[in-house]
């Protein structure tokens, strides 16, 4: 494994069976992705984004190939995934569900006390520590599950098109402390979305998904200097041109899918 790569991947192939058909959801996927990166995926509905996630969450087992993800604290997760939806346990206040995992780790009160108060004042939640989920907004519950994934010190972070059910103002407001914890604790993210701004305004990398099956097809640096804002990818004449290299992508793999 490469001495600066968090999560290293090789030939990742994923086939779903019913009855006698098969579908190759994932081929040959290889890949490194390095500590501290920030990477999203991009590619058509269906394409195997989530499936890949899934793998490496250990939620699904690939069909063929490897991956690997480097541990520096054996005692911490491997990983920790946010999904779009159903994130938060709705039984659970909102600070028993940012302190779920650190819980489930039978980890010290008091630290876990420190840990959870600490990033629910960084998503601003610190006021709204005893309500339950079902008395917040789409936006509050996704500031909840960011939280509980950051708390919970994972090796890596998995987040499956977090903000895809937002609005746009909410879903900026949530990009900005998503970078703001990031570029502090430095969490290595794989990060799926369906939006060509979002993408060039979080990562440092893009990775372009074929249609089904779904395969790496190109890589996209964005080298914008940190910290950004998002004025900073609209005004750039660089990024107007990646935006439209991906778009021009995404059409293409959605034409060439329905033929």
């Amino acid at each position: 494994m490469n001495s600066h790569s968090k999560i290293l991947i090789r030939n990742l192939t994923k086939v779903f069976y019913k009855k006698r058909n098969s579908v190759t959801a994932l081929e040959k996927i290889s890949l490194d992705i390095a500590e501290g990166e920030f990477v999203c995926l991009v590619g058509p509905s269906g394409c195997g984004k989530t499936t890949l996630l899934r793998i490496l969450a250990g939620l699904e087992k690939q069909s063929s190939g490897h991956f690997e993800i480097k541990k520096s604290d054996q005692n911490r997760p491997s990983q920790s995934m946010v999904f779009q939806e159903r994130g938060v346990l709705p039984w659970l206040t909102v600070e028993e569900n940012v302190a779920f995992g650190l819980t489930m780790r039978h980890l010290p009160k008091a630290y876990v006390n420190e840990r959870t108060a600490y990033f629910l004042n960084k998503v601003g939640l610190s006021k709204f520590a005893k309500m339950y989920p079902k008395e917040l907004s789409g936006g509050m519950k996704q500031r909840v599950s960011i939280a509980r994934a950051f708390a919970n010190d994972p090796e890596i972070l998995l987040m499956d098109e977090p903000f895809g059910a937002l609005d746009e103002q909410n879903r900026y407001i949530l990009q900005e402390e998503l970078l703001a914890i990031w570029s502090e604790t430095k969490k290595t993210v794989l990060f799926i979305t369906h939006s060509i701004d979002e993408a060039l305004y979080l990562s440092d990398r893009i990775l372009l998904m074929s249609a089904q099956p779904g395969k790496i097809v190109q890589e996209i640096n964005v080298d914008l200097p940190r910290p950004r804002k998002l004025e900073d990818v609209r005004s750039s004449p660089e990024m107007a041109d990646r935006f439209l290299k991906i778009w021009g992508h995404l059409q293409e793999e959605v034409q060439g899918s329905r033929k």
